[in-house]
């Protein structure tokens, strides 16, 4: 069993490009659907590195939010003026090609090392959604029966499925390497 998984390594990180493309494609190609596009505002409109591609500024999208499902015109009105689907459309075509990208690296070396290096770039800026976006953590509802089980660590929906990146992140980062190594190796074996 260990000279199998020892041997195996080389199809291990194949199958983590593999499913990094899955999530990628999956996840990206969500992003054509209205509930994803509103799904994604606070993260957006509350990063630095991003909110500059709505037309409306935070906190305004929380009187104009969806719930996944629901079709409110009026929040739909407000969307399409703030950019919010345009911004999803272009994002989910980045991510789904970042997914393939990472399919090729299997293939092509350059690509996979670009492909997993712009994994670890994405994976970062989500990331960054922890500091920055006060949804990722459980809000003090108040009341009768107030709990001091919230804020940080106490992550909500949104913020332990940002936090999952910590994993892409890491992923990203062994599909490059990988490539680096058999890039070099291919410079060696061309000298002799």
């Amino acid at each position: 069993m260990l000279q199998f998984l020892a041997n195996a390594q080389q199809e291990f990180i194949n199958s983590i490009r593999i499913a990094i493309a899955i999530v990628m494609i999956w996840i990206g190609g969500l992003k054509a659907f209205q509930y994803e596009a509103d799904g994604i505002v606070p993260f957006v409109a509350n990063s630095p590195l991003m909110s500059f591609f709505y037309s409306k500024e935070a906190p305004e999208y929380k009187e104009y939010k969806n719930l996944e499902g629901q079709e409110i015109n009026k929040n739909i009105a407000w969307h399409q003026e703030n950019g919010t689907y345009v911004f999803a459309i272009g994002l989910g075509i980045v991510i789904v090609g970042i997914g393939f990208m990472n399919l090729l690296g299997i293939y092509f070396n350059k690509i996979g090392l670009i492909a997993g290096l712009l994994t670890f770039g994405m994976s970062l800026v989500t990331l960054s959604f922890l500091i920055t976006t006060p949804e990722v953590y459980v809000p003090n509802l108040g009341g009768d029966f107030q709990t001091i089980n919230h804020g940080f660590p106490f992550l909500s929906a949104g913020g332990r499925l940002v936090i999952k990146d910590i994993i892409m992140m890491a992923a990203g980062l062994i599909a490059a390497s990988d490539s680096a190594r058999r890039i070099l190796n291919k410079k060696v074996q061309n000298k002799n």
